[in-house]
């Protein structure tokens, strides 16, 4: 088994780049995983997956034999590399160097009755992750990027998403192109904003469905609101005027599964 021990090996030095620049993840199509979960989720997902690099000290043989990645490239690195590509603070001294996927909207699988989150412009990796996990848990059909302004495999994202990048379906496309993939489908798209809006719960979510969700700094563009089935609002008792982007998704979610009956 090959075992690479330097920080200057040049191997290692392009897989820092993967982790820090976004640049670097799309010229070679390719980017870090860390974590047993998440590399076991990844594979779950049909993500191609290059090379496997671990830590012993941390995971031992019969643990990545576990993993069944028997098919896979391994290679054992030192601390010292392990600590130079870790992301997270507390993790399982394993890492995936796999291949992203193609986020085209044709390549979307929908029933005939779908759920979407559309997700426009939102900049904070965070805010993505932790909407992807929300997603997940409400196990809706679909995630689009609306004109995205973070890229889908920046590191913060697969470590905030707990994985759940993987489990889901996403796309992504200009704010035009999803509106017209929408209507296409006649999947009625409601967009989440404060001007000439309806409470939430008013709305019936039970045909095809998007829920439209924006910044927090600005809101939806334009173009959402006027284009919109509906717009709609999750009403504030308190004294500020909304909330954060990845609650108000799960509060819209978690409505429109309870009126689909789940």
């Amino acid at each position: 088994m090959k075992q690479i021990t330097s920080i200057q090996n040049p191997y290692i030095k392009s897989l820092v780049q993967l982790q820090e620049k976004a640049k670097a993840r799309k010229q070679t199509g390719t980017f870090l995983i860390e974590g047993k979960r998440e590399i076991e989720l990844a594979i779950k997902g049909n993500y191609e997956i290059e090379t496997i690099l671990f830590l012993p000290e941390l995971i031992s043989e019969k643990q990545l034999n576990s993993l069944t990645i028997k098919q896979f490239n391994t290679i054992e690195i030192s601390k010292d590399v392990y600590q130079k590509l870790a992301y997270r603070d507390t993790t399982e001294g394993i890492v995936a160097i796999a291949k992203t996927k193609n986020l085209s909207l044709s390549d979307l699988k929908l029933p005939e009755n779908p759920l979407i989150l559309v997700l426009e412009s939102i900049e904070k990796p965070g805010n993505i992750g932790a909407m992807l996990r929300t997603a997940d848990a409400a196990n809706i059909d679909a995630v689009i990027l609306a004109n995205p302004k973070s890229d889908l495999y920046n590191p913060n994202i697969v470590r905030s998403s707990v994985g759940c990048l993987f489990t889901n379906q996403i796309a992504s496309g200009t704010s035009e192109e999803v509106i017209t993939f929408l209507k296409e489908k006649n999947i009625n798209f409601y967009s989440a904003t404060l001007q000439n809006s309806n409470e939430y719960h008013k709305v019936d979510y039970s045909t095809p469905t998007a829920l439209v969700v924006g910044t927090e700094a600005t809101g939806l563009t334009q173009l959402w609101r006027d284009e919109s089935t509906q717009n709609i609002i999750i009403p504030m008792q308190g004294e500020i005027d909304s909330m954060n982007v990845s609650v108000a998704a799960a509060i819209l979610l978690f409505e429109a599964k309870r009126q689909r009956g789940f």
